[in-house]
């Protein structure tokens, strides 16, 4: 049986009330007040999930009163919400709460009560009140889920032609070791088996675009010498149906990303994202389809728990250990931030140098992704929580604050029994080096 519960919330500068009833009026929770910072939208979060731990059947109405803009930053965290909580959200006018109010004979005006008039007045007026109760990342989230089954299906093929030019065409392969390119495609639709390519000319296939003819005139001769077994008219006419299959998937999902792109409505969290050169803007619906919203999480720490990249210590079947990827949840996430981070050490100047750094420090090149893909998602973290675009700076200045806390640290440690005497007699060199790494008083 579904238990019904109703949230209402009023709203000043910088803070909310809060009071739970079920839809006999009676308090659930009683009034709780939270700041307007991450930290405040985090706890609501916390409060909810118990909530619904102690009521699994439970829907939640909530509800703010339009105050001018105030409110808005507590109703898009309960919006993003509903992709995971049975849960509506409305805004209400305020002359309707309190008409509704005076009408019971309440004298009482305070921000306390007022949250309980809120809620009294979803439970008193259910058939007026206007609740959003459309999924935040809705459109989004369709788009983005039909990219991802055309992509699949283009996958799938991409595997099967790998498997057909094994046998057909086997030294096309070592030309496709970085992913198939579109004048792979365009010549295997026209030559699909490496009997086909030694007959033909150097000036035709240097007529594929991107394909020159010092390529063309390599291809031709490898093919000459092909090891290949098929070469029969079932096999060409495979491999062409599946080329023909890819190259069509691949302009659909093209026009599909660009739709996604130009003609729906993309939560601002999404364009924020983006400001990070490697983060395009499917990879960006993807992460925020994962993330919600980012109150849920009140760490970096949390978010790299959720999406399995945190280190664990593993001892392998031959005795090998070490801390390594937990990979722990759900693998889709993790696949996301994988191809950012592929992206990112290619294209993106200030990634490239912290993964050179960590290769000059002996990491493997799949560990010094592993740290990589951690150290983006702690930059996302950060540009979500603090709404602010990437800035490298302002990731350079973190680092060296760390750097300078870690010294100060082990100097404190260090002098834990005795704080640096002035009358020690010190070189004039020791001396500014003391005054130098001397902690600032709070």
């Amino acid at each position: 049986m579904t238990t019904y519960l109703y949230l209402g919330i009023d709203v000043s500068k910088g803070y909310a009330d809060f009071t739970i009833l079920n839809d006999k009026k009676e308090i659930v929770e009683d009034n709780f007040q939270l700041d307007d910072t991450f930290e405040g939208h985090h706890q609501l979060f916390k409060i909810l999930t118990n909530l619904y731990d102690h009521h699994p059947d439970g829907k939640l109405f909530a509800a703010v009163e339009s105050t001018g803009g105030y409110e808005n930053n507590w109703f898009n965290t309960l919006h993003k919400l509903q992709s995971m909580m049975e849960l509506s959200v409305a805004r209400l006018n305020p002359f309707g709460v309190s008409h509704s109010s005076k009408a019971s004979m309440n004298r009482i005006i305070t921000d306390k009560q007022s949250a309980r008039y809120i809620a009294e007045y979803l439970i008193s007026y259910p058939e007026i009140v206007n609740y959003k109760v459309e999924d935040y990342f809705a459109s989004a989230r369709r788009q983005w889920t039909s990219i991802k089954m055309f992509t699949k299906q283009k996958t799938q093929l991409l595997n099967q032609l790998n498997s057909l030019l094994y046998i057909a065409n086997p030294e096309i392969l070592p030309f496709c070791r970085d992913g198939m390119r579109l004048w792979t495609l365009l010549l295997l639709e026209k030559y699909p088996t490496a009997l086909k390519i030694s007959r033909a000319k150097v000036t035709s296939l240097s007529k594929i675009p991107y394909l020159s003819k010092i390529r063309a005139e390599e291809i031709i001769e490898n093919a000459k010498l092909s090891v290949a077994s098929a070469n029969d008219k079932i096999t060409e006419e495979t491999i062409i149906a599946v080329v023909k299959q890819i190259i069509s998937l691949r302009k659909i999902i093209a026009r599909q990303i660009n739709l996604l792109e130009n003609n729906v409505n993309l939560p601002d969290e999404v364009k924020l994202l983006k400001s990070f050169n490697g983060i395009g803007t499917y990879s960006a619906v993807g992460l925020m389809i994962e993330i919600i919203s980012v109150e849920r999480f009140q760490s970096s720490k949390k978010l790299a728990s959720f999406f399995g990249i945190h280190p664990v210590f593993k001892v392998s079947g031959d005795g090998k250990s070490g801390f390594r990827m937990s990979k722990r949840g759900r693998k889709e996430p993790r696949n996301i931030l994988f191809n950012i981070t592929r992206y990112s050490i290619a294209h993106n100047p200030f990634i490239k140098e912290i993964y050179k750094n960590h290769l000059k420090k002996g990491m493997t090149k799949l560990s010094a992704m592993g740290a990589i893909m951690h150290k983006i998602l702690r930059i996302i973290y950060g540009m979500l929580k603090n709404n602010t675009p990437f800035d490298s700076q302002i990731d350079l200045d973190n680092r060296n604050k760390d750097k300078v806390n870690n010294q100060l640290n082990k100097i404190i440690l260090e002098r834990r029994f005795q704080k640096h005497d002035n009358m020690a007699p010190i070189s004039r060199r020791h001396n500014k080096v003391r005054k130098e790494n001397e902690p600032i008083p709070k």
